[in-house]
């Protein structure tokens, strides 16, 4: 039994829908950094997420962003359409 709880808990991990991401987003504005239960409410605003499932994915992203700014991944090279 606990391998299936173990597993569960990772597929709602990494399986993010579009319109989770999106609400992913928006919840992050509105609930900034120094908002009392900020995960929670991200969490409530995603729906179907944990407030550490939230958190996680925030530190995933602030990760990538500092990855990205920091010049470790090359920025992509899109050809111009004009």
């Amino acid at each position: 039994m606990a391998s299936n709880s173990i597993s569960t808990s990772r597929s709602s991990t990494s399986s993010w829908t579009a319109k989770q991401d999106k609400q992913f987003e928006m919840a992050l504005a509105k609930f900034e950094k120094d908002t009392p239960d900020r995960w929670q409410n991200v969490a409530r605003a995603v729906g179907g997420k944990s407030a550490e499932e939230v958190k996680r994915r925030y530190e995933l992203l602030i990760r990538d962003v500092n990855d990205i700014e920091s010049g470790r991944y090359p920025l992509p090279r899109y050809r111009n359409t004009n």
